[in-house]
């Protein structure tokens, strides 16, 4: 109907009313009633809550989903469900960014006995700097062709805690990474490393560094991805979310794109749906920690001055904070 007004509207300096209504086959009586027509109160926040929905879609830059939109938009005061949110998506045309599910084709070989498979897809810890992985990806750009980002990612946090970038895909590029990754990390003794088992990752440059630094090298069973499914995860996301979205002319604008996604996007503001309790800057932290602070009632909290936030799917423990909480600087260097 508001289309058919719309258009007699804009007509009406060529054609009566009465000419318009009588070719639409549209009663003049609606069309009067429409021009004077006063949005209900229902309908006027049907519309404002599918500009919340718009608005949350686009500063996730069109990456989010109804499930993850529902969530902001629950976090933020506006209640609401998943169908609510799909209804409104259909609506406007909203669609989060999809790829084609990766089929597995099962491949028995083994590991070398001197490779072995320390993490055996236990990804859950007790707290940050005790399980890592990492793994390297492909990134094409227009002048050089292919170029390669190696990422290390904490399986605690799901940060990337290091990366390196380069046009070469080599073991010194693997190692850079896993420099950048201990940049913060004091001791980085008895850390477990997850990787597959690519020629960068089993040369001798890379478990010389590793042994240097005590960090343990676990490796996954040959031709089966699922091992280290944590990083193969953040490559994909990180490709549908950014990388396919964008053409690259050369090295340093695709190292740009890489650099804002990960510390702008992925660590500070992304939904990791694994981790319940997620840091979004300090001032998110710092309420999440105060509202927690006065909800403490029962004498466990009273014992101790420290705050402790729990994975509530895997009843794991996820950090724990002194009285006044302070974040881990997860800033990184790019080779």
């Amino acid at each position: 109907i508001a289309e058919i007004v719309t258009f007699i509207h804009n007509n009406l300096t060529d054609y009566s009313v009465s000419q318009l209504c009588s070719a639409l086959k549209f009663p003049r009586s609606t069309y009067y009633k429409a021009l004077v027509r006063v949005p209900s109160n229902k309908q006027k926040e049907y519309e404002e809550f599918g500009r919340k929905v718009k608005q949350a879609y686009e500063d996730s830059k069109q990456r989010y989903g109804a499930v993850k939109i529902c969530r902001i938009l629950n976090d933020n005061g506006t209640p609401c469900s998943v169908k609510r949110v799909q209804r409104h998506m259909a609506e406007q045309g909203l669609r989060s960014v999809v790829v084609r599910k990766y089929n597995h084709r099962a491949n028995h070989g083994s590991v070398p006995d001197n490779k072995v498979n320390i993490l055996k897809r236990d990804f859950e810890t007790e707290t940050i700097n005790q399980k890592w992985c990492t793994d390297i990806t492909y990134i094409h750009v227009q002048k050089e062709g292919w170029t390669y980002l190696a990422s290390v990612m904490d399986l605690c946090s799901r940060k990337i805690i290091g990366y390196a970038y380069g046009t070469s895909m080599t073991a010194e590029l693997a190692v850079q990474a896993v420099k950048n990754a201990c940049l913060n990390v004091a001791d980085t003794e008895g850390i477990i490393l997850h990787s597959d088992l690519g020629s960068q990752y089993t040369g001798q440059v890379f478990e010389n560094y590793l042994a240097s630094r005590g960090i343990l090298h676990s490796f996954s069973r040959k031709g089966n991805p699922y091992d280290n499914a944590c990083i193969e995860s953040f490559h994909s996301v990180l490709k549908k979310e950014e990388i396919y979205l964008h053409t690259y002319q050369d090295s340093t604008e695709a190292r740009k794109a890489i650099f804002e996604y990960i510390e702008g996007w992925y660590n500070r503001k992304r939904i990791h749906s694994v981790v319940l309790v997620y840091k979004c800057g300090q001032k998110k932290l710092n309420n999440l920690y105060y509202q927690v602070k006065e909800q403490r009632r029962c004498s466990t909290w009273q014992k101790t001055k420290n705050l402790t936030l729990w994975n509530l799917n895997s009843r794991s423990l996820i950090c724990t904070m002194p009285e006044e909480p302070r974040i881990h600087n997860w800033s990184v260097n790019m080779a």
